[in-house]
Formats: C-alpha cells, structure tokens, sequence
C-alpha cells in the first residue's frame, strides 16, 4: 500500500520501523514520475535530502515535525536554493532561510524543494508564471488555483505533507478549494515574514497548506513565535493559540445575505455551498444572515485602491527597469500603481478604518463567519479569455480579510457533481486561529472526504494531548468586552480558555459605562446596599494562562474577586474607582449585554 505523508500516518509509519531516508527516496521516486510537471521550480538534490533526514538521529522523536517533508513557495527562502518569485531575472539565492522555514527545520521537518505560482504572488489563478502552470490533479482543464498553485498541487498529489504558501488576497485558500486541501490563513503578524519576498508588505502572510486540518495546526504551532527583527510581527500568545480544542457545541455563523451571496452562474457550487450550511447547523451551528456590504466595499480596495502600489513598491527596479522581465498580466496589474498619488492613499485609509468599524460589529452577533472559498472555478480556456475579470471572481470573498485584519481557515466541503472538489471558508476576528481550527477540524472530519487527490481516507481522530504548563485552572468572571461576540472575547479563547457557564453576581454590585473607552467597557462597583444582579460568565483557563492575561489587563481595569448568586467566589473584572468620573449607571439593565443591545436599538430607531 502506498505511503500517505499526513501527519498521522507518518509517524505510525516511523513507529513500525520505517526510516525518514526510505520516507523520502519514495517522495524523490514519486516526483521522478511525473514527468514534465511544472509544480517544482527548484528540488533539492536528493543526496541532500537524504542526507538531513539522516541527520535527524540527532533531534528527539518526539520532535513536533520530525520526518515530516514539506514544500516552500519560491518567494520564500531557503538556503542554498535559488528565490525566484516565478521571474527568471529577479533570481538570487540567500544565504539563510526564511524564519519560518528555520523553525520547522528546526522541529524536525525535511524541506524537499520550492514550488511554482503566479508571478511575484500575483494572482488568484495559478497560471501566471513563465515556468507553466502546475497541473490541477482533478482535472488538467481547470485552473489550480493561485498564488501558491505549486505548493498546493505539491501537497494534494501525494508529494510532501505540507507546504509553505502567502496569502495577501486569497493566495492560501483558493487554492486550498481547488485542491481539496486545508489552507491555514493566520492572523496578520502570527507567522515571521523575514525571508519573504514581500507582495503587500502590510497585508502578507504565510500561509500553510495540508491535508488535515490537525497537521495544519501542528505546523502552525511550530510556526507561530514574535520574531522582534519583522517590524510586521506582532506579540501574542503564539505558544498556545493552536493548543487543541475542542469545537464548540453551539455557535452562530454569518452567511452573506440575499444576493450578496455570489455564485457567477456555477450551480455545482451553490449546491456544495447549501450542504456545507446545513452540515454546520449538524455540528450545533445556527445560521445568521448578515450585511455583506462592508466587507464587499473592503474587497474592492485591494486592486482599486493603492494598496496595489504596494506592489510597485515591492518591484520597483524591475517594473522600471525591466517591465519586459514580467509576465504581461502581472505587468498590467501592477502599472496601476501609478494611478494612485498620497492623497488618494490617506483618503483609502481613512474609508478603510471606518470599513474596519462597521466590520468590528459583526463579532457582536456571530461567532465566526463562512463563505464558499470561491464563488466558482474556470477552466484555463476560460481564463484566457477574461483574465482579470475571473481572477477578481474568485476574490470575492477572500479579498477583504487581510484588509480587516481577520483570520481564515479554508476547509474541503465536498465533491462536485463534475468531480472537481469545492470548499468553504470559516473566518473568524485576530488571533481566532485556534477556534477556527477546532470548528474546521469537526466540519472536515464529518465530510468524510479522502485526503487531497491521494484518495486516502482521513485518518482517525487522535485523543487531544494535555494542555501545556500547570494542570491547575482558574475561573474567571467577565462582565463586559469580554462576553462571548463581544470585541475582547478574542483575549480568552486564543488562551484555549473554555466557557463554563453564565450566572450573575450577588444582589452587591452596581455596573458602570466607563467613558472614552476603546472598545466600550463597563466597571462593575461593589456597594453595600442599593445593589443589583449583574449578568456575567465565567471561563476556565489554566493557571498559566491565567498569569498570560492578567498581564495584559490595562488600567483602571483590575483582576479582584466577586460574589456570585449562589454565594461562591469567583475571580472577575473590577474597576479603580477614580476611572467612574463621567461614566453612566447602567445598573438598571443588569448586564452589559442588554445595555448594549438597548443603545443599539437606540441607534437605529434614531436613523
């Protein structure tokens, strides 16, 4: 039987004796036969390979990647083997890797080459790149998908576990939905892209694509650290944002409401689209139509907007120096730079921060948002004939979320009746990597579809592993910004913290709108008399992440301890009480909630 190179079957693999050399003489003996493939643009010498898979004697097996190969995206670096970027001229071969790519080495997994895509990461559609187009492995007429077509098409044809991609517009997950594949998009700043050649430097990540959602999150695990020397890097706690969790009982997810919910005339994929619904309402989900406008209005910034001069800016010389060295569409795409001056950028900043705020709002009702991972797919004939119009298509409802500072994890739904594979998106605020993961995993496991195009089943679900740090847990109360779909719930599950139940306070508590407050928070006061029952609930975390967030807590908030109704102790918010000059008594709608939901109520009956 042939070798499936997830994860799990991997490691069984190593436990019954098989050795990471024969793992990757049989990977070489696959790419060998398939001749004329234009997945790979650069190998690295099997010898080589060999060689450092030899060398793992020398990591514990336990190591998180220990044997695992994997791909690179060629606008990413490895040493030793040339970056590319799919332009022969910009060539150049670094002589350290990429952040990311050291760490995974460093957990033990084993680079085997890099791989091709739309040029300079340019494009949703895969066949933007002198080298050819790497071939979709479920049917050769169809696009594969881009930026990261060959990362992609390397991992779902059986090649490497894994594989590094970008994602700045959708390049982590349409191809992703082509291939039937997992595309983990972090959050902006969770993965180092030192060693990236950048697209948008202020949006870029990198990507990971896998065959399970499991082996994605490992990966992410061993990838997410604050990396001081990326000033796009941002502190949070990587350490335990992918710790396994379990999926939620209950939850509420956004589809795009009315005809904002785009298919381009594909049939096949608003059937696959309709299943996956109802499959999310199986696993506990109730589905809420909601306004798609504001993230529709942020998609349509990317390409006309100046952030497309990003782009420019990224290949200055070669777009002034050697425009004939680019691909035509890639060429065409980025000479728009020069339509946009500095006042056309600040006035496209400032409409993105009130779009950012409209989208902020979402989180109030829903707990995660999800969307077909595109809308359709084309075939390459297709394609040509309409180049940019298909690829800002299939955009459509990936263009807005490294804009919203969002995260974003693609998932297989299903096989169409046409045998080409289709996929949702699952999207979630910042740093909801792990609780997108959770979700996905439970969605992915229930399409019992095989893994990629190996045809290999998904293999069976393994018993979550302890949490890291102490075994000892904390309970606290949470009265405010907080609250589940509230801006700050963030704060506690990318600490795997676990909602316990909700309850109030005892009849001692009065509760307070705080001014000038971002986002909007409550103090809750104890007093001795004229008090109320304020509505709360309490999480559990463990101590160590506990220590992690109270860290965090910023001034005139405070960590006290609060008398609940049925009489116990519970940690919980409190509030310095020189922080309640010119804040209002809310006390009388017992809850921070409901004097939310009433202001709003306000507001639209003021419109």
């Amino acid at each position: 039987m042939t070798l499936s190179l997830d994860f799990a079957s991997l490691r069984a693999a190593y436990a019954s004796g098989r050795t990471p050399e024969e793992v990757i003489g049989e990977i070489y003996d696959r790419i060998a036969s398939r001749p004329g493939d234009r997945t790979w643009l650069h190998l690295v010498p099997r010898e080589q390979t060999l060689a450092a898979a030899a060398a793992l004697k020398s990591i514990p097996r336990d190591a998180p990647l220990w044997g695992i190969p994997f791909a690179i995206k060629d606008n990413i670096d490895l040493a030793g083997a040339p970056t590319t970027a799919a332009c022969p001229d910009f060539s150049y071969v670094p002589a350290e890797s990429a952040v990311i790519v050291a760490k995974l080495v460093a957990a033990g997994a084993l680079p085997i080459g890099k791989t091709n895509l739309d040029q300079f990461a340019t494009g949703l559609v895969g066949v933007r790149s002198p080298y050819g187009v790497p071939e979709n492995p479920f049917d050769k007429r169809y696009i594969p998908g881009g930026s990261s077509s060959g990362s992609a098409v390397s991992v779902a044809a059986g090649l490497v576990s894994f594989a590094l991609g970008t994602d700045t517009a959708g390049s982590g997950r349409v191809p992703a939905g082509f291939n039937n594949l997992v595309g983990l998009k972090p959050t902006k700043g969770l993965f180092s892209t030192r060693g990236l050649v950048p697209a948008c430097r202020t949006l870029d990540v990198i990507s990971i694509f896998a065959l399970t959602v499991e082996d994605a999150r490992i990966a992410g695990q061993v990838a997410a650290a604050f990396d001081a020397a990326d000033p796009y890097s941002r502190e949070a706690a990587a350490p335990t944002l992918f710790d396994r969790q379990e999926a939620p009982h209950t939850f509420r997810f956004g589809v795009p409401q009315g005809e904002a919910l785009a298919f381009f005339g594909d049939a096949s994929a608003k059937a696959v689209f309709a299943d996956a619904c109802a499959r999310l309402q199986k696993l506990g989900g109730i589905e809420v139509p909601f306004d798609f406008s504001a993230l529709n209005e942020t998609a349509a910034l990317l390409y006309d907007g100046p952030w497309v001069a990003e782009r420019y800016a990224a290949i200055e010389t070669y777009m002034r120096d050697k425009p004939e060295a680019l691909h035509p569409t890639t060429r065409a795409v980025i000479a728009n730079a020069t339509r946009f001056d500095a006042v056309a950028t600040f006035k496209a900043l400032y409409r993105l921060e009130a779009l950012k705020r409209r989208a902020a709002a979402l989180w109030r009702d829903l707990d995660v948002i999800a969307v077909p991972t595109s809308g359709t797919i084309f075939t390459l004939e297709q394609l040509a004939a309409e180049p940019v119009r298909h690829n800002t298509e299939l955009g459509y409802y990936t263009n807005f979320v490294n804009l919203l500072d969002m995260s974003a994890l693609a998932v297989p739904a299903a096989m169409r009746a046409d045998g080409l594979p289709s996929g949702i998106t699952l999207i979630g605020p910042a740093f909801a990597d792990g609780k997108l993961a959770a979700l996905g995993a439970a969605f992915h496991r229930d399409t019992g579809l095989p893994m990629g195009a190996t045809g290999v089943p998904q293999p069976a679900q393994e018993a979550a592993a302890p949490a890291k740090g102490s075994s000892e847990t904390v309970r606290l109360a949470v009265v405010g910004a907080h609250l589940t779909g509230m801006p700050l719930n963030f704060q506690l599950t990318q600490l795997n913290a676990k909602l316990v139940r909700s309850a109030t306070t005892a009849k001692h508590y009065r509760l307070y709108a705080l001014a000038n407050t971002t986002p909007p928070k409550p103090a809750l006061v104890r007093v001795d008399s004229t008090g109320e029952a304020i509505a709360l609930e309490i999480w559990e975390m463990s101590l160590t992440a506990f220590g992690s967030f109270v860290a965090e807590v910023p001034p005139p908030m405070a960590i006290g301890t609060l008398e609940l109704d049925d009489g116990t102790w519970c940690k919980g918010f409190v509030c310095e009480p020189g922080a309640l000059a010119g804040a209002d008594d809310i006390t009388a709608h017992r809850g921070w909630r409901a004097y939310r939901q009433h202001r709003d109520a306000q507001g639209t009956a003021q419109q």
